[in-house]
């Protein structure tokens, strides 16, 4: 591999699974906020150490819709679905409280997904398919929210270039040609 220029922007989207609630079925995804806190400035150090001059955005864990995680797992489970939530919307939003506060620390920007989705009308429908992962209208609103950070901070979107290849240019029987075509 050829060297290359460190990249010009950097997003950090972590939070939505460390958030599941300790003791519940998704008990393993679980990470204290502080440890959550603690690991997402150890990758901002990192990331600034490789280029100081890197725009790095942090993004916040979109929030939760525990009645479609519910009827989600009723589908799955049945009867055998739990009937405590394995993650709460409260729970979440200070994951995402916590994300603000260490950009502000760190002078980063950031996008607070959380918030932003919870001004929509119906935002557990729109934009969640399941109380938590993304509907296409939701990616569309991480595209939105990142694309204006990234114009406010004198970047174009559009003209900036792809470290990897498009997902349509990836071939599923031998995935690693279209890497090495870009990396050469």
């Amino acid at each position: 591999m050829g060297s290359s220029s460190p990249p010009v922007a950097t997003t950090i989207f972590f939070g939505a699974n460390d958030a599941a609630l300790k003791g519940r079925t998704s008990d393993r995804q679980h990470v204290p906020v502080e440890e959550y806190t603690d690991n997402v400035r150890k990758i901002v150090q990192h990331l600034k150490k490789c280029s100081p001059t890197m725009l790095i955005v942090l993004i916040t864990p979109p929030p939760i819709d525990e009645a479609g995680r519910q009827s989600y797992a009723e589908s799955i489970y049945g009867e055998k679905a739990m009937k405590e939530p394995e993650r709460t919307n409260e729970t979440t939003g200070v994951y995402a409280q916590h994300c603000v506060a260490l950009a502000e620390e760190l002078g980063l920007r950031c996008v607070n997904l959380w918030s932003k989705m919870q001004e929509t009308n119906d935002w557990q429908k729109k934009y969640l398919s399941d109380g938590l992962h993304l509907t296409p209208e939701g990616n569309g609103v991480v595209f939105d929210e990142v694309s204006r950070v990234f114009r406010e901070a004198w970047l174009s979107p559009e003209e900036m270039p792809f470290d990897f290849p498009h997902h349509s240019h990836i071939d599923g029987k031998n995935p690693s040609k279209a890497f090495e075509e870009r990396c050469l």
